[in-house]
């Protein structure tokens, strides 16, 4: 029996910034259907490995592979077209757009349609843009927004707008989705409710999910992998369980002090 291809692969991924390395030397694996996370301190070198592996960085070093394919130095389109999407953590949306014409842009990344043929009136392209509308009301539903299509995007309540910017990268019909921070602002109901909804996109979406987050509750509780980044370097990856009681992650996040807080604020076993 053969072992499936990752999806994602990283191999001594390393970025600078002048004389700064914010990812330094970066080994990754994603495997299909997981829930990876990956945490660390503020200015660890999360989002930049992001913006890495979504088209927006080009690392100076290493390799990034996706689905055994080189990926790095491609534009943010092309990897889109290839088969990632990505949120991020301040919300980006079309504000003064409608619910359902933010999913529309989504989509129209996908579209075979010549500028031409959209002039023209051409057949194959009013054939395709109703398609394009089935799907995205199909998206909108899958959120559950269907009753919001017409709703500026910029009146929606705060975690309906992060459901959406889901529902628009999903709309690209992407392989594996990159979530920054999706539960950023939330309160604890509306954190509840997007755990459950990540899983539901895994599931029902055949999605692989990487997530950058720093609510350790989410982390430990939707994770399959969890790797941590310090100072731009992966000093720990594993099951949450590891992760959670390794000496080096405790003193990344916390120093060497070992009073309650560490426990609590990791999650820690007790």
């Amino acid at each position: 029996m053969t072992t499936p291809q990752p999806v994602l692969e990283a191999h001594q991924v390393t970025k600078r910034f002048g004389g700064l390395i914010a990812v330094g030397e970066l080994d990754l694996t994603i495997k299909h259907g997981q829930i990876a996370s990956v945490i660390g301190p503020n200015g660890a070198g999360k989002t930049t490995f992001f913006n890495c592996v979504s088209g927006f960085y080009t690392p100076e070093e290493g390799e990034i592979r996706f689905f055994g394919a080189p990926i790095q130095g491609l534009r943010p389109d092309q990897i889109t077209a290839r088969g990632i999407a990505r949120t991020y953590q301040n919300i980006h949306l079309f504000a003064g757009m409608t619910v359902l014409e933010n999913v529309m842009v989504g989509i129209h990344a996908n579209l075979l349609s010549s500028p031409v043929g959209a002039l023209l009136r051409s057949p194959i392209n009013g054939q395709e843009e109703d398609a394009a509308l089935a799907q995205a009301y199909s998206m909108l539903e899958f959120v559950e927004l269907a009753h919001e299509g017409d709703t500026l995007a910029t009146n929606l309540p705060y975690g309906s707008q992060r459901r959406l910017e889901i529902a628009r990268a999903l709309a690209s019909k992407p392989a594996l989705l990159l979530l920054d921070e999706p539960t950023a602002g939330m309160n604890p109901q509306e954190t509840e409710e997007t755990m459950t909804f990540i899983r539901r996109l895994r599931d029902e979406r055949n999605l692989t999910i990487l997530l950058i987050e720093h609510d350790m509750h989410v982390v430990m509780s939707i994770s399959d992998q969890v790797s941590v980044l310090d100072y731009g370097r992966k000093i720990s990856e594993g099951t949450p369980h590891e992760v959670q009681n390794d000496p080096l992650v405790i003193e990344a996040y916390l120093g060497t002090a070992g009073d309650e807080s560490v426990a609590d604020f990791l999650g820690l076993d007790g």
